[in-house]
């Protein structure tokens, strides 16, 4: 679900084809201006970055993205070339994301396309490119799964089609817009090692999550591991083990605590992304 309460613009930087861009990190080393600082510049290790989603000035969490580029880059060494893919384009142009070294699907719901946020998540399932699924990209992801893995063709999203009969992404009982609360994180999992914690604390922006039960365990069945639940117990983190990196959440970690501090989700992504760039580098 969108965020619409804001109004502050994103900056509209392009690729040299015309893809949108998002703002570029300045190098560690460097004030934003591009004037030295004095201070030892780190290693850059840079990677092509897909940002899919439905850019708007008014999702908090599409705004957020340039200052997560920025502090990543600077705190972490870590410089990502992001590019924007409207899910209208991932549609049009199979494959839109083969060749990043990261797929990174944003909140922003409902996707002007549906079969175009399904297709990104899709080929970064198959071909093993880092993935993170964040609110929306969470929903799509199971939405993705179930009927490309599962064998479930019908199932659908409220969002999309509420007057669907067999819905796998279904209105929650109670909207989680704003709404910030705990989720348990599975021992062993992907979730609790990159967090470095059984706990913790997330906020939300969104009124629609996993629906019936029973289609969630076809999907357990299927290879799908649902790593993080919140108090009662229903799904917040999925990922999918055997992949290089695969998760999805459907709180939105662009919105955690102080936005110089990336959080560990989205770090974890970007160190995914590097090494796959740098194997790609050493292959070429």
């Amino acid at each position: 679900m969108a965020d619409t309460n804001a109004t502050t613009s994103v900056p509209s930087e392009r690729a040299a084809d015309g893809t949108p861009r998002a703002e570029a990190p300045s190098r560690p080393g460097s004030s934003p201006g591009g004037a030295s600082t004095g201070a030892a510049a780190a290693p850059v290790r840079a990677a092509r970055v897909a940002l899919v989603g439905d850019r708007s000035p008014n999702v908090t969490s599409h705004r957020r993205v340039p200052v997560l580029l920025e502090a990543l880059a600077a705190r972490d060494g870590l410089v990502l070339d992001a590019y924007w893919i409207p899910t209208e384009d991932a549609a049009a142009e199979p494959g839109a994301v083969r060749g990043f070294d990261a797929v990174w699907a944003l909140p922003g719901s409902p996707y002007r396309s549906e079969a175009g946020a399904l297709a990104a998540i899709r080929t970064a399932r198959e071909e093993g490119i880092p993935f993170l699924g964040t609110c929306g990209g969470f929903q799509h992801t199971l939405l993705e799964y179930a009927r490309h893995v599962c064998g479930l063709p019908d199932v659908a999203h409220a969002e999309n089609d509420p007057g669907a009969e067999d819905l796998l992404i279904a209105p929650l009982a109670c909207s989680l817009v704003g709404h910030e609360g705990v989720v348990a994180l599975a021992p062993g999992s992907l979730a609790e090692a990159v967090l470095g914690s059984g706990r913790t604390v997330e906020r939300y922006h969104c009124s629609y999550g996993p629906g019936d039960p029973a289609h969630l365990e076809t999907l357990r069945r299927h290879g799908l591991r649902f790593s993080g639940t919140d108090e009662e117990g229903q799904a917040r983190v999925v990922e999918l083990p055997g992949h290089p990196f695969f998760l999805a959440t459907l709180f939105q970690p662009e919105l955690s605590g102080d936005e110089g501090r990336p959080h560990p989700f989205v770090r974890a992504l970007a160190r995914a992304a590097v090494e796959r760039a740098a194997t790609r580098v050493a292959a070429a």
